[in-house]
């Protein structure tokens, strides 16, 4: 199974990140994605082929000194659970 992750916006309201930290949480959430995709199983509306065009997640908890990578992985992971069901 091929995967690809295409993110067009990501919306990072109210997190603890500057403007320069959002191309690489953007990249992260791009590669869990994918990586969480490809090891989990996916739902069969997202197998065969299909775009969200929006996606509302439940609320993630982060501090103040989070890096950029944890805070993509735990967006990703959030991502993930919700375009699983």
């Amino acid at each position: 199974m091929k995967i690809h992750v295409t993110i067009e916006r990501l919306i990072l309201d109210g997190l603890p990140v500057n403007q320069d930290s959002a191309p690489l949480i953007k990249e992260t959430v791009q590669a869990e994605l994918s990586r969480l995709f490809t090891e989990n199983s996916t739902s069969q509306n997202l197998t065969s082929g299909g775009a969200v065009s929006s996606l509302r997640t439940a609320p993630i908890h982060l501090d103040a000194h989070s890096s950029p990578d944890a805070v993509g992985k735990k967006i990703a992971t959030a991502m993930h659970g919700d375009l699983s069901r």
